[in-house]
């Protein structure tokens, strides 16, 4: 954060506006990204409670049906059953409430930084397609440090950002001044009309 930018809790208020043959100086207010952290800690209490809701609803499935819990291949009955139990927590959490239960924790929320709301697409690319490739590769999480607006390479994939809610960062922002046209009064101009029609009268006598 520079020294012209400020955080403040809340909606910003708009200040009064300055006269339009000036340059304008107008406070620019945006949410502030998340960093790498605090969103860290978001994903660490998400795959708890992921882990939490796999170990009471799966686990005794499995137990009852005799089958194994410590096949670690990933075309185990469980790696698949625990794959769809994490992957749909991620896209439905945050197609329908915009955040999981670990950001709400810590006051976070996915945008989108090219629609109003989230999108299906916006969502399967960024909680599916990305986050498996995350997954994968487990460094790529430190992008988050590296790209613009703090964003994960799933975030990247689906043009999306996590923010603080109700954070927000100003900045000055000086516009160039409006011109100004000059107006012709009314009695001016309704002179200069009537001063051809009284040539003519004279001209007629």
């Amino acid at each position: 954060m520079t020294n012209n930018e400020i955080v403040m809790q809340g909606s910003p208020s708009m200040g009064d506006a300055l006269p339009i043959d000036k340059p304008i100086a107008n406070k620019n207010y945006a949410l502030k990204t998340a960093g790498f952290w605090v969103r860290f800690w978001a994903f660490l209490l998400d795959g708890l409670m992921i882990t939490a809701v796999i170990g009471i609803l799966v686990n005794p499935i499995f137990y009852l049906m005799d089958w194994s819990l410590s096949e670690t291949v990933w075309y185990a009955p469980i790696s698949i059953i625990s794959a769809i139990v994490y992957y749909s927590y991620f896209v439905l959490m945050t197609k329908f409430f915009g955040q999981t239960l670990g950001k709400m924790i810590f006051g976070l929320r996915v945008i989108s930084l090219k629609h109003d709301k989230l999108t299906w697409s916006d969502v399967l690319f960024r909680d599916w397609i990305g986050r498996i490739i995350n997954n994968v590769f487990m460094p790529l999480y430190i992008l988050v440090v590296i790209l613009p607006n703090n964003q994960g390479l799933h975030d990247f994939f689906a043009d999306t950002a996590v923010v603080h809610e109700k954070v927000y960062i100003e900045k000055d922002i000086v516009q160039p001044s409006v011109p100004i046209k000059e107006e012709i009064p009314e009695s001016v101009s309704l002179e200069k009309k009537t001063e051809p029609e009284k040539l003519e009268e004279k001209d007629e006598e």
